[in-house]
């Protein structure tokens, strides 16, 4: 019987033990981390243009001349050197893109070429729509990127611009109405794992 109830225990232990090894044996793979759609270079060089494009933004609503102009000719450079060749797309909407990014230079000219913020400001306007296109377009998916709206922009014809925040910052009327605004679309091409 005491060899009975020893062989018993012995046999609980080693039973007991190997789910313990089991359990240690089975872990969770950590989940893979998300994959671009497009190349590292292709997203760094996006991410600049963005945040050349958000400076001006800001810039817009400090009314800063300046360095308005400062930034307009640093998103002219971020376009020039877009690596389209980075895109893991078609060639349709490789060359999509590229005439999007062809009208932002111009548009970006133009802009540099208005004497008046109120002007500037137009071409700002244009200019946010081109870029909220291109973003549709080449698919960027390495930040949640605002469609923002203020029906009160340019006489009430309305305007809108893009943000890296849900937070309302009109360019617009930034001294009269710095809140006026609303998020109308947000651009989110994250992979969700």
């Amino acid at each position: 019987m005491k060899r009975l109830l020893l062989y018993g225990g012995l046999f609980f232990m080693v039973a007991c033990k190997s789910g313990e090894d089991k359990k240690a044996e089975i872990t969770t793979e950590p989940a893979p981390l998300s994959q671009s759609s497009n190349t590292e270079q292709f997203n760094t060089a996006f991410g600049k243009l963005m945040g050349d494009y958000f400076h001006l933004k800001d810039n817009f609503i400090t009314e800063s001349d300046t360095i308005i102009t400062v930034y307009a000719k640093n998103m002219m450079q971020d376009i020039d050197s877009l690596p389209f060749n980075g895109m893991k797309a078609d060639t349709a909407i490789v060359e999509t893109a590229k005439t999007s990014a062809q009208s932002m230079f111009a548009e970006l000219k133009g802009l540099l070429g208005e004497k008046e913020l109120e002007g500037k400001r137009k071409s700002f306007a244009t200019l946010s729509e081109q870029l909220y296109d291109l973003i549709r377009t080449v698919q960027y998916d390495k930040a949640v990127i605002y469609h923002q709206h203020c029906p009160m922009a340019f006489n009430e014809a309305g305007a809108n611009w893009l943000s890296s925040s849900a937070d309302i910052k009109n360019p617009y009327i930034p001294k009269k109405m710095l809140t006026c605004g609303e998020v109308i679309d947000s651009l989110d091409f994250r992979k969700k794992n």
